[in-house]
């Protein structure tokens, strides 16, 4: 039999096969995706491509196929090809090359319309937390950038954990957890923003997480009471906490603050004496604060009536002299 009837024959079938098996779809644009990554894109599970042949009639074009939890793809004229741990461009290549085989210089269009086989998670105090797809190599300041970056109570750390298939995390100090399936490591925030070592390259599956600030507070006759985030220095002196709080009021008695400080494995807090008037005046020691300290500053009862008392007659003088002036 002629050679060229045989090809004619094959191209027929397959025809024939692309228009029963190819699955529905809506015509899909030739062009990458708005968020197309860069070409070291590695294909895998649940990643979504379409395939444009110029060469078959135009109702047996553009159609989509995902790949299965195998890595493969099944394809109307030219069967199964394995897709996973491929680029956009070598695959395109592969199925160029199959579809030599019954046409002439095939023109073959490959790409990837949905990303999902390179799942990770970010949670915690970032701005937009959830699942993001790593579409092509993301380092840790990526991968926090994608999630829309720290929130203001974010800590000063960041925790990472890795199925161990993907070996331990490369970094100082990172361990195994109990159950001996992930390794899991902690980073400094600001060592990764330098990008030091430790601003990582993320792996499929890792999750990334940053916890919220530890925080110290503030009440009672301050300017400005609240809660203050420890920072960088893992520690917030009474003095620096009184400064975030713009200072204490003219009522203040801060020769009788106290710190109350959470008494371990209860939901009790002790008290503890503190002569910020001392302090203030350069005259004792200042005190480190922890993690969910309170600084609680009261009020001076004489110093409030007082104050009160001056405020009426300044506010009756204030009075006679508008009165006057009718």
């Amino acid at each position: 039999m002629n050679h060229r009837i045989v090809a004619i024959s094959l191209l027929a079938c397959a025809t024939l096969a692309w228009s029963q098996t190819g699955p529905a779809a809506e015509p899909v644009n030739k062009s990458p995706a708005p968020d197309a990554p860069t070409s070291s894109y590695l294909l895998g599970p649940n990643d979504q491509i379409s395939l444009v042949v110029d060469q078959l009639p135009d109702d047996f074009t553009e159609k989509l196929f995902r790949i299965d939890q195998n890595g493969d793809l099944s394809l109307p004229v030219i069967g199964r090809i394995h897709a996973g741990g491929l680029t956009q461009a070598e695959l395109e290549d592969q199925v160029k090359s199959r579809f030599g085989i019954i046409l002439r210089q095939p023109d073959i269009v490959v790409n990837v319309t949905e990303y999902a086989s390179q799942p990770v998670s970010v949670v915690g105090a970032v701005n937009m937390p959830g699942i993001r797809q790593l579409q092509g190599g993301k380092t840790l300041f990526d991968v926090l950038s994608l999630a829309g970056g720290l929130r203001p109570d974010a800590g000063t750390t960041v925790q990472i954990t890795r199925d161990l298939k993907w070996g331990a995390i490369p970094v100082h100090g990172a361990t195994v957890s109990s159950s001996g399936l992930y390794s899991v490591a902690t980073v400094r925030v600001k060592a990764v923003m330098q990008a030091a070592e430790e601003n990582i390259a993320i792996r499929p599956g890792d999750t990334v997480f940053v916890p919220k600030a530890e925080m110290v507070y503030v009440v009672g006759s301050v300017t400005m009471p609240g809660g203050f985030p420890i920072g960088e220095s893992d520690t917030l002196t009474a003095l620096q906490v009184v400064a975030l709080a713009e200072g204490i009021v003219k009522t203040a008695a801060p020769d009788r603050a106290k710190i109350l400080r959470i008494v371990p494995g209860t939901s009790n807090r002790s008290e503890i004496p503190i002569n910020l008037k001392l302090l203030l005046a350069g005259k004792a020691a200042d005190t480190s604060l922890m993690p969910e300290d309170i600084l609680f500053v009261p009020t001076s009862g004489m110093k409030t009536a007082g104050y009160r008392t001056i405020e009426a007659i300044v506010n009756a003088a204030t009075g006679m002299a508008v009165y006057g002036r009718y």
